[in-house]
């Protein structure tokens, strides 16, 4: 079972690694890592590298695709190389997922189109422009052979899924043992609905360096 996870330049890593840890477990399964190039590439907050060990077109029709989310999708979104490879791989996968803003470039390539769907709670609202039902509370949307997650966690819940629809849901929850994944997060919250006002407000000193960024390396780019 050949599995593609894309990476690109700002990406958020915890969406391709959290799906990976729980998929690597599977007996059967091949990882791969695809992107534009071999080589590293920089993630979201340009301190930490991952490694792309084939390109695109050496994994054209994986029967996985697992596409993460993070800034710089926006710019896969609107990169026909990416949305080509993206299209022409869905034809071919028994399962097509996303994590987080991933399922931007899923919508770009066509996927979504009359699908339930959801992603990172800052971006559902843009799903619909890609003809896709916009789903807010839940971490996980499958549809037909589509799934999609929420923000970055969710990708691990949406990995443990994917593992069972692969194998079977005791191969899961073995999966699932081993990363002692039994979340009980120290503080309440995590969503919209349950983070005080008083943690919103803390939410642009973190985000605006990374939309800072990104729109410097767009203008270099241009």
């Amino acid at each position: 079972m050949q599995i593609a996870i894309p990476l690109y330049a700002d990406m958020t890593a915890l969406d391709a690694i959290g799906p990976y840890e729980a998929l690597n477990r599977i007996p059967g399964t091949e990882i791969t890592f695809v992107g534009e190039a071999r080589g590293e590439i920089r993630t979201d907050t340009g301190r930490l590298g991952l490694i792309v060990d084939a390109t695109l077109e050496e994994l054209p029709r994986p029967d996985v695709l697992v596409v993460p989310g993070g800034i710089g999708s926006r710019r896969l979104a609107k990169d026909e190389r990416w949305i080509s490879w993206a299209r022409e791989a869905h034809a071919h996968t028994t399962w097509t997922t996303s994590v987080c803003t991933g399922a931007l470039l899923l919508g770009a390539a066509g996927v979504l189109q009359g699908r339930r769907a959801t992603t990172h709670w800052s971006s559902v609202p843009v799903l619909e422009g890609y003809g896709a039902t916009p789903v807010a509370d839940e971490r996980v949307v499958i549809d037909g052979n589509v799934i999609t997650a929420a923000g970055v966690s969710a990708g691990i819940d949406m990995g443990l899924m994917l593992a069972a629809h692969l194998a079977d849901e005791d191969a899961a929850r073995a999966a699932q043992l081993m990363m002692e994944y039994a979340p009980e997060p120290p503080f309440e919250g995590g969503t919209l609905a349950t983070t005080p006002q008083s943690a919103l407000e803390k939410l642009p000193t973190m985000l605006v360096p990374l939309e800072e960024e990104f729109a410097r390396e767009q203008s270099l780019t241009a």
